[in-house]
């Protein structure tokens, strides 16, 4: 079985978290959601709580076919500054295994010097912190084991993009046809 994990921190964005969460299950994932805070429920930005299944685990999350970091602030800011989630991202990234980041997240991966020679994209704000990325405008890009995507706004794409990355392309399109995605061509 496929597993995911996905870090929670305070003030992350709810739909940025959540929507893979719940993509990646239909498809059939084991789906992990860690706290990186002291407490396994945190309050996202817009000041909704939620519970994790855990707190931070970096054993179980090292296990994971892939770690998914939800952007918001200030979330993104406590993803950056919690060393076991910057470890574990790492790690995964270096045995090539993926790793995914929507919105302002994707420049902790470019903070930590992950995406050299990477296609990326971002929250536009944040474009400046893709160090060493080739930025493009697209929705979602997957450049090897690296996924990232712009923001809330596109994070059912997002979590498509992480599904076809651990499944296939086919399980993908089953998973948009069911959630009656409007950016996939639905056959009558």
């Amino acid at each position: 079985m496929k597993k995911a994990v996905v870090f929670l921190a305070d003030g992350c964005e709810m739909v940025e978290a959540l929507t893979p969460v719940d993509l990646l299950r239909r498809a059939g994932a084991d789906v992990v959601t860690m706290s990186v805070g002291e407490k396994e429920y945190i309050t996202s930005s817009h000041q909704v709580e939620i519970r994790a299944d855990k707190k931070f685990d970096a054993a179980e999350a090292r296990a994971a076919d892939v770690v998914i970091l939800p952007g918001g602030m200030p979330g993104t800011k406590h993803l950056r500054a919690h060393e076991g989630v910057c470890n574990v991202v790492k790690e995964r990234f270096a045995e090539g295994k993926y790793i995914a980041a929507i919105c302002a997240a994707p420049s902790v991966f470019g903070q930590l010097g992950l995406l050299k020679g990477k296609k990326a994209v971002c929250y536009p704000s944040f474009e400046e912190q893709l160090e060493g990325a080739q930025v493009l405008m697209d929705e979602v890009v997957t450049d090897k084991n690296v996924i990232t995507s712009r923001g809330m706004g596109t994070a059912i794409s997002f979590g498509l993009a992480v599904v076809e990355a651990l499944f296939d392309k086919k399980k993908a399109d089953e998973i948009a046809k069911s959630v009656i995605f409007s950016n996939q061509k639905i056959p009558e």
